[in-house]
């Protein structure tokens, strides 16, 4: 099961925050929340097994 790990307020911040998670080897999946604009809030999602360390690495980066 895929669980929200962060809420970015564009596309653009979703990929940023996709990169970080992806270097450090997460998978992740970005679903946007508008249907009507898809450079709007989007969800960062991860396995729900990885969500407490996926956590922890962006709260170590500031995020």
């Amino acid at each position: 099961m895929w669980t929200v790990v962060y809420m970015a307020n564009t596309r653009d911040d979703a990929e940023y925050i996709e990169k970080i998670l992806t270097k450090e080897g997460f998978l992740v999946k970005i679903k946007p929340i508008s249907k009507n604009n898809d450079r709007g809030t989007c969800e960062v999602l991860v396995p729900r097994s990885e969500v407490e360390e996926a956590h922890t690495l962006l709260f170590h980066q500031g995020l």
